[in-house]
């Protein structure tokens, strides 16, 4: 079966970038010119996704409304002349099918995808975190696809990371395959650095299969009293091959005020309209 459905779970509170998620949803948060959330949708889309299903939660009717039609802005862009930004506006709405469904209670990534169940029913499908924006040439999901292509089996964004940060990821003990493929061989949720398996790292990107749901349906809570997807995957790996793909291209961790502003800067830096003044301000600030 080809991925057509993906599942962005959206209902966290965002609180480490209180106070400005105190009424906007973290995801909204713009990058330049665009909200996170946006970032991800458009990967989806590049990568054959078809069908979109955000799992949301209290306060986060931003993001129903930014994948809506806008009627009342389409229609004042249209009488003002700006075709270009009417083409923008309009594309949002038409990227996907884009559907909602609320988790009524926080009770972790792992409750949050099973809240997709009836949406997913018995295909293979894509689960995609906002806070990972990955600047990749080719899509990151398009690179798991490739490997799920190549194994039919459930496949987990890699990302080689300092092994001093490890206790921050869950992570994996893997043997390496071919190219970007590797066979998972263990998963551990964040484990303390002298225990970690490996410094591979598991992203916001995922291939799952319908195997998940009982899993998920019966698995006691695991760390901070949350269903905890790894600890479903691990158990999935008693029935199912888990491959993992170590992609090629940089993320962000845009969850992290930190990496927020450092992708703020190096996606800027990209852009032509910014890559002359601002990277002449960031080299005056910078004294070079």
């Amino acid at each position: 079966m080809r991925v057509k459905k993906a599942v962005f779970p959206v209902a966290g509170l965002g609180t480490r970038f209180l106070p400005a998620t105190k009424s906007t949803p973290k995801e909204m948060l713009p990058l330049i010119d665009k909200p996170l959330v946006q970032y991800v949708v458009e990967e989806a889309v590049a990568s054959g996704i078809e069908q979109i299903l955000f799992v949301t939660g209290r306060g986060k009717r931003a993001i129903e409304d930014h994948f809506d039609i806008s009627f009342e802005l389409e229609s004042l862009l249209y009488e003002k002349g700006k075709d270009q930004e009417l083409h923008q506006v309009r594309k949002i709405a038409e990227m996907a099918n884009i559907f909602f469904v609320r988790q009524k209670e926080a009770l972790g990534l792992g409750h949050a995808i099973l809240c997709a169940k009836e949406f997913i029913g018995d295909e293979p499908f894509a689960v995609l975190l906002g806070d990972d924006i990955i600047d990749a040439q080719q899509p990151c999901l398009s690179q798991l696809l490739e490997t799920y292509e190549s194994y039919r089996s459930p496949v987990l964004a890699l990302e080689q990371v300092p092994i001093e940060t490890i206790s921050s990821y869950g992570c994996v003990r893997a043997n390496h395959l071919a190219n970007r493929a590797f066979e998972v061989l263990d998963l551990v949720e964040k484990p303390p650095v002298a225990e970690a398996p490996s410094d591979l790292a598991i992203i916001g990107r995922y291939i799952l299969t319908p195997g998940i749901f009982p899993i998920l349906e019966n698995q006691e809570p695991g760390k901070g009293g949350e269903i905890q997807l790894t600890d479903a995957i691990k158990t999935l790996s008693r029935e199912e091959s888990i491959y993992g793909c170590r992609f090629d291209g940089i993320r962000h961790d845009c969850g992290d005020k930190l990496g927020f502003l450092k992708a703020t800067v190096d996606m800027a830096l990209k852009r032509d309209e910014f890559n002359g003044e601002f990277l002449a301000f960031l080299r005056k600030r910078l004294g070079c």
